[in-house]
Order: C-alpha cells, then structure tokens, then sequence
C-alpha cells in the first residue's frame, strides 16, 4: 500500500518538529556537567570552620546548669545549641532530644562541627554532649561545657572519662546545608 505524498510530508514535518525540539534543550557538555555536580563540600566545609571558629572563642566560658549564654554560662546542651544558632543551625533541647537531631554518622566518618553523644552506659540514657572540632590520625578533638572545668577542648582517646562512654555521632550541620529534614 503506498503512502500519499500528503501523508510523507506529514511524516517528515512531525520527525523534523521532534528533532528540532529537542536540540533546543540542547548543551554543551561543560555546561551540563556543572549544573548536574553536586553542591557539597564546599559551603559545609566552610559553615563547619565557623562553627568550630566561633566555639573556640567561648573556651574558658563558666559552667552553670541549664546556662545557654557567654554571660551566664553554659551547660553542654545550652553551649551546643548556642554555637550551632548562632551560625544558623536551628538546635533547641537537651542532650538526649538533640541526639535526634540531623543525621546518625559512625565515630569513624566524624568532621568538624558533628556532635558527639555519651552515655554512662550502653542502654543508658544520654546524659552530655560535645561538638567536634577535628578528627584526623586517630585523634578526635572536640568541644565541651563541662562540670568541673566550664568550655574547654579536649582530646576524645586521652581523656579516660570520657572515652569510655558510650558515644553516638550525628551530622546536623550537612544535613541543614541540604535543606533536607531532620532524620532518625
């Protein structure tokens, strides 16, 4: 059955439109590549510096229970949530609802600005939490309102009291960059 040349122009007219309509969308490959690459670690190696830069100008700060400002002083909870809002993170809570916070990371991935959570023991209930300021060579330096001795920087494997707490990590820092939800 042969076809009309109506029929062929048609044909031709629809394969010509999808073909041209196509090559609108049309890129150069460089340009593609850079509108597809992920956005990562830049902003958040950056907002993770400011966040440990701006927690290390408050070591020395007082400790008081329930303290959530320089002036006043800090507990852990209130030193954590006052650093990471200060820089834009919105935090609020306890130590054990801050532990829902963000993403759960392993100890071996932490980087600077992830929290780091204790507990007395395995089944325990959290009880303290620090910010990280560097993990690198097996050494994990973090940040601290503590009890006995207000905000200091302490190294995670020499400090024998706390190295043996049981200890959770959670990355709330790339998540918020993200702009993804608070996961479990």
């Amino acid at each position: 059955m042969p076809f009309t040349k109506e029929f062929k122009h048609f044909s031709i007219f629809l394969l010509l439109g999808a073909f041209l309509s196509s090559c609108q969308h049309f890129e150069p490959l460089a340009k593609n590549e850079a509108r597809l690459a992920p956005k990562r670690a830049p902003a958040d190696t950056d907002l993770r510096k400011e966040v440990v830069s701006y927690a290390l100008r408050l070591t020395g700060s007082k400790y008081r229970y329930g303290g959530k400002s320089r002036s006043s002083g800090f507990d852990c909870s209130g030193f954590v949530n006052h650093v990471l809002n200060e820089k834009g993170i919105k935090t609020s809570g306890p130590s054990n609802v801050l532990e829902k916070e963000g993403r759960k990371i392993s100890l071996d991935e932490v980087q600077a600005g992830d929290l780091l959570f204790f507990r007395r023991s395995k089944g325990g209930r959290v009880f303290h939490v620090s910010l990280v300021v560097s993990n690198s060579g097996g050494s994990t330096k973090i940040i601290h309102a503590t009890s006995s001795r207000g905000v200091v920087v302490d190294i995670l494997e020499e400090n024998s009291y706390w190295r043996s707490k049981i200890i959770t990590a959670r990355d709330v820092i790339g998540q918020r960059r993200r702009g993804a939800k608070t996961l479990p």
